[in-house]
């Protein structure tokens, strides 16, 4: 028997890499395999700093190269911070911003709940990378084209195309890739559908990007290694990210066949000042709400701490072994299944209340049920 699963929990900043800064209250992390891939670029980009400025000997060309990561980095952070602002004026969380390897990833809280949400927020990056690539060709076509400047200020630009142009390809987990699933979704109606359509999309940019590796490999371009670097990394993180996204749209898929009621434990009401022993025989299974005389509800009583609680002090009030209440803790059994589910598994708690379309308590669902039911029919 596999053991019980924990609730979700919120990263701690020292797991997600280096604190940067704080934008809107997000914070932006620079994760550790980000400099696995900034020492890639130097090694990659060094020699052809060489060839575009002959006269650029290996330290300078070094040093411009790893100038250039840092520039790299900026655009990507910008990118992101795009997808973030945009999902922050919608209403929709933001746990976090990090830069890896190649690339970036804004950690939104919750699946936007319309496609046109997820689209506006996939569309905001590749504007911002489009922005900046302006921004910089115009500098290109300002300064006189020689010199370090000059060299930082066109790649910039390039990159920030290529940032863009990669991005919009239609794969999941690119830009793209989110912008074709809302688009599907929103055709429809199905969030799964758009999903696969995206994994499918997925498979063709990075057999693509291989390709096209090789071409230059087999035309012995210029760029030809710095090419193949990117773009095995780039294929590689495609296809990892297609799979992760289509591994969680099935967890987010309420088996058919099951229903909300057959989960939820009836709901019984005790005074919050009861003791914490005479609570836990009462419930004999129920979930139990803790209601102040005041009439407002303190919390559902956590199993576990009640038990612990009353192996010290049974006479102890309830209260103290009580799992808040709070709007995200709350379900109305009118949601669809696939809405109480995506609750379940973002929120971090144990057990939610659920209401009747009158506001009256109709029920307690913990998680610990509704994983064990989820395993059981998806075995």
């Amino acid at each position: 028997m596999p053991p019980p699963e924990s609730p979700p929990t919120r990263p701690k900043l020292n797991e997600g890499g280096l604190l940067l800064c704080r934008v809107a209250g997000v914070p932006v992390l620079l994760s550790s395999s980000w400099w696995l891939g900034a020492a890639l670029i130097v090694l990659l980009y060094t020699p052809l700093v060489g060839r575009i400025l002959p006269g650029a000997g290996i330290w300078e060309s070094a040093v411009l190269a790893a100038v250039f990561t840092v520039l790299l980095a900026v655009s990507v952070l910008l990118h992101e911070l795009g997808h973030c602002i945009v999902a922050l004026r919608l209403g929709l969380p933001v746990r976090r911003v990090r830069l890896f390897l190649l690339g970036g990833l804004s950690e939104i809280g919750r699946t936007p709940p319309r496609p046109t949400q997820e689209g506006l927020i996939a569309a905001a990056g590749p504007a911002v990378s489009m922005v900046l690539a302006l921004v910089t060709g115009i500098g290109w076509l300002v300064l006189v084209p020689d010199g370090a400047v000059w060299l930082l200020v066109a790649q910039t630009c390039v990159a920030n195309l290529a940032v863009a142009v990669f991005n919009l390809l239609p794969g999941l987990p690119l830009d793209g890739g989110r912008m074709l699933r809302a688009l599907i979704w929103w055709i429809t109606g199905k969030r799964g559908t758009g999903t696969t359509a995206g994994v499918i999309g997925a498979g063709a940019v990075a057999a693509g990007l291989i390709a096209w590796a090789l071409i230059g490999l087999l035309n012995n371009a210029q760029d030809q290694w710095l090419r193949l670097g990117v773009c095995v990394l780039m294929a590689w993180f495609v296809v990892a990210g297609a799979s992760a996204e289509h591994a969680a749209e099935q967890r987010k898929r309420w088996p058919a066949g099951l229903a909300l009621h057959d989960l939820v434990r009836p709901v019984l009401q005790l005074p919050a000042e009861s003791p914490v022993g005479d609570a836990l025989l009462a419930a004999a299974g129920r979930g139990v709400v803790l209601v102040r005389a005041d009439g407002i509800a303190v919390g559902l009583l956590d199993q576990t701490a009640a038990e612990r609680l009353a192996t010290r002090a049974p006479n102890e009030p309830a209260e103290r072994a009580a799992e808040p209440v709070d709007p995200d803790t709350i379900l109305l059994d009118s949601e669809t299944p696939d809405a109480i589910l995506e609750r379940v598994q973002s929120v971090l708690a144990w057990q939610f209340l659920v209401i009747d379309g009158e506001g009256r308590p109709s029920g307690v669902l913990r998680r610990e049920d509704l994983r064990g039911a989820l395993r059981s029919r998806r075995g």
